[in-house]
């Protein structure tokens, strides 16, 4: 029997946490076209990506 719509978004929740965390620490080691990329890679991941560059400092 399949998962319940419950499970799947805190699965989505958790491994997208992740992914934010593995995208910060690139960001922070990153050039600026680095940096750029990783900008684009957090957009792509989540809709709040614009709450989450605003916590890390970041002005678009």
């Amino acid at each position: 029997m399949g998962c319940s719509e419950r499970t799947k978004e805190i699965k989505r929740r958790r491994h997208r946490k992740v992914k934010v965390g593995k995208l910060k620490r690139q960001y922070k080691a990153a050039d600026a076209s680095g940096k750029q990329e990783v900008i684009e890679k957090l957009t792509r991941l989540t809709p709040g990506a614009d709450d989450i560059l605003s916590n890390w400092g970041v002005e678009r």
